[in-house]
């Protein structure tokens, strides 16, 4: 999508998807991995656990792609076909998992090897959402569209901020707003700084009824602590049955697909 930039009606050539991905998974692998150990590639299933949920989730999305001029239909049918690909050729862990999210998979495998100081986990990803991971004593994370460690000292107090003000990217309003005021385009009942203040000195159970409610809805979406068991449980069966992949099948899947620039670093994946 970078590489795009304001050429939104550019053809999505596989090939140079694939490259570009294939390379950039080669950078972090030898970036990081004398630290981290392996690449988990944690991925978007086509169903949400959300959307059940709530149906307003991610609810603009859709019409947003609509209004756009990029294929979508385009880049996500070239996105499954590498995805397989990795899972099949390379020696990564290709988490995908029915009705999860990435955030699902990243934060049920946190919740298992996050305080194991033998595990150092790192999450890559730009994506505040993960601040509150760092709850974890063994979890860091790196932006790599700033190329720099995200860092926040106090990730409670941030994911019961983020709680409270909702996510308009997901759907989500603030704590104080109905459900569907971003969906059919109403203004959120506005958040002054001082009440936020104030609020966050309470605990949930001293909110008024209304508040309370928000907040509830705003914590099963948000925080990744409440992500359901079946999903937590699916996410490490699958993660265990991909134990030992090899990279015996690296060489024919670059020859196939005529990865000569990338061939002579197949030694860094």
């Amino acid at each position: 999508m970078v590489q795009m930039g304001s050429h939104t009606n550019m053809k999505i050539e596989e090939d140079l998807v694939r490259h570009m991905i294939l390379n950039s998974i080669r950078m972090y692998n030898v970036k990081f991995k004398d630290e981290f150990g392996e690449i988990v590639i944690a991925c978007d299933n086509r169903r949400y656990w959300r959307r059940d949920l709530f149906p307003y989730y991610k609810a603009n999305r859709k019409k947003d792609r609509d209004k756009s001029d990029i294929d979508w239909k385009a880049i996500f049918e070239c996105m499954s076909k590498i995805r397989a690909e990795l899972n099949e050729y390379f020696p990564y862990r290709v988490i995908d998992v029915d009705g999860a999210e990435a955030d699902d998979v990243i934060g049920s495998l946190v919740s298992n090897f996050g305080d194991d100081m033998t595990t150092p986990i790192l999450i890559l990803s730009a994506d505040k959402d993960f601040i509150q991971l760092q709850k974890y004593i063994n979890v860091k994370q790196y932006d790599p569209i700033r190329k720099k460690y995200l860092n926040h000292n106090n990730p409670a107090m941030y994911t019961k901020e983020h709680i409270m003000r909702g996510d308009v990217g997901d759907g989500i309003p603030n704590f104080l707003s109905p459900d569907n005021c971003l969906v059919v385009g109403t203004r959120q009942k506005p958040i002054r700084q001082d009440k936020l203040d104030q609020w966050l000195k309470l605990r949930p159970e001293q909110f008024d009824e209304a508040m309370l409610r928000g907040f509830k809805r705003n914590q099963q979406l948000i925080d990744l602590s409440f992500i359901p068991e079946d999903i937590q449980k699916s996410v490490m069966t699958t993660y265990n049955e991909q134990a030992g992949k090899t990279r015996s099948k690296l060489f024919d899947y670059f020859v196939k697909h005529k990865l000569r620039n990338l061939m002579t670093d197949i030694g860094e994946y």
